[in-house]
């Protein structure tokens, strides 16, 4: 919690879906919410729309593939509020959806690593110090059931990789900081109704970033390093 008092969350990928969502939550339980995104003009269209429901948000821009973009939100935040308690790891890209492994480009393949698991892993890097520093952290990767190896077939290999880098990522640097009350776990938010998951999903945004929530506000006993969906673990 930064001096001022305030519980501070950030998310990517925010300006709409689930993201968005999971700001609208946050802010609403009482979190400073800095809502992020790679379009500056969307974000602050996204953030003005919350403000009219009440909570406390502040917009940034950020580029998660950009270590510039990034370096230029930990200096906002090292400026203004020294602290950083809640990381939630949204922003994604699913960009070959059918391709097969034998086929996918691979600038494909690279953009979508550096976007759904370098940039989270760079993210982790900025700002797991902040929460070092003061003793708390939550962080949250937005992952997918297709990134699970129990349940893994064929096709959208780009996506599914990235998910399981994240997943396995989640799992090693849990363990490395497993003496802290810093919580790093993944979720799956299932088939959501966004651009991603399109209009027949059967999942509202508020269902999708339910367990986000959760995990985002875990008590000092929760858990760390898991896999959830709907606030349980799954096989990875």
């Amino acid at each position: 919690m930064n001096p001022a008092g305030k519980t501070i969350a950030i998310v990517t990928g925010a300006n709409r879906g689930i993201g968005f969502e999971t700001c609208r939550q946050l802010s609403q339980l009482g979190f400073l919410t800095i809502l992020t995104s790679r379009d500056e003009n969307k974000g602050k269209a996204a953030v003005e729309l919350l403000l009219q429901e009440g909570g406390d948000l502040i917009y940034h821009q950020l580029n998660v593939t950009d270590l510039d973009s990034i370096s230029r939100l930990v200096s906002y935040i090292e400026e203004n509020f020294q602290c950083c308690d809640i990381l939630v790891n949204n922003a994604g890209v699913f960009i070959d959806r059918g391709r097969s492994v034998l086929d996918v480009p691979l600038d494909v393949l690279q953009e979508t690593l550096e976007t759904n698991f370098l940039g989270a892993l760079n993210m982790c890097r900025a700002f797991i110090p902040f929460m070092r520093k003061h003793q708390y952290g939550r962080v949250v990767n937005v992952s997918s059931g297709m990134g699970s190896i129990a349940s893994m077939g064929g096709s959208s290999a780009a996506y599914k990789l990235s998910k399981l880098v994240m997943n396995g990522m989640t799992r090693i640097m849990a363990d490395e900081i497993k003496d802290t009350n810093i919580k790093v776990n993944t979720m799956a938010p299932g088939w959501v109704r966004t651009d991603m998951g399109g209009p027949s999903a059967p999942r509202s945004l508020a269902q999708g970033a339910d367990t986000i929530i959760w995990l985002a506000t875990l008590p000092d006993d929760g858990p760390t390093g898991g896999f959830f969906e709907d606030r349980k673990p799954i096989a990875w």
